[in-house]
């Protein structure tokens, strides 16, 4: 348990009274925030509007303009350690993740496995009452792992996220994806094509005066 026992426990069933609170589970506070987080892959940050680039981005200037901003951020410049850096807090070498996953290895560091001793956000978000979802890429997930057969211990669910839909390698088909929902694989949605029935109306044109 982790709360204290509440109730009563007395020799006679009758006289004693039940404590559900120990193993309820944790709710959120009132007026807990929501926390949505964006990560881009392999973007030059130096180039968007919020930090004084060219490349107008008016929907994260808003969201800048009404958050906080970070200017000191490390980067691995690779992305499935900056990505496990992202999620716990600690360096990429302590989570296993000193290469992306394709190029993980025997040595420390290099497992592509992140330690139970390294709790993601997801975990504490969880532990504190949170729902949790994850969209989008993965690439966390050892190459060995990626598969119907392969161990779950480093796929989302299993590292503090309740949902998951997107794809576990580092890149994949646009059109086609390798899509992955909560712990299986599934096909990607159909592709709907509009036919037209019609011939397009043409208007007519007018002589110049």
């Amino acid at each position: 348990m982790t709360k204290e026992f509440q109730g009563k426990i007395a020799l006679d069933v009758r006289d004693s009274v039940a404590d559900w609170g120990p193993y309820a589970p944790a709710r959120a506070p009132e007026g807990a925030p929501n926390v949505l987080v964006i990560l881009y892959d392999d973007t030059g940050m130096a180039s968007w509007s919020p930090y004084g680039g060219r490349i107008n981005m008016p929907t994260l200037d808003r969201l800048a303009a009404n958050g906080l901003t970070y200017t000191q951020w490390h980067t691995t410049a690779l992305c499935s350690p900056t990505r496990s850096t992202f999620l716990t807090g600690r360096n990429h070498h302590v989570n296993g993740m000193g290469n992306i996953m394709e190029g993980t290895n025997g040595f420390p560091g290099l497992s592509g496995h992140i330690p139970e001793s390294c709790a993601t956000i997801g975990q504490v978000l969880q532990k504190n009452g949170y729902s949790t979802f994850w969209v989008g890429k993965n690439h966390n997930v050892p190459e060995e792992d990626v598969s119907t057969g392969g161990s779950k211990e480093q796929w989302p669910l299993a590292q503090g996220f309740d949902r998951f839909y997107g794809f576990l390698g580092g890149e994949t088909n646009n059109w086609y994806p390798d899509l992955v929902e909560d712990n299986h694989f599934i096909e990607p949605p159909p592709t709907r094509r509009k036919r037209a029935t019609t011939c397009p109306r043409i208007s007519p044109t007018r002589p110049s005066a």
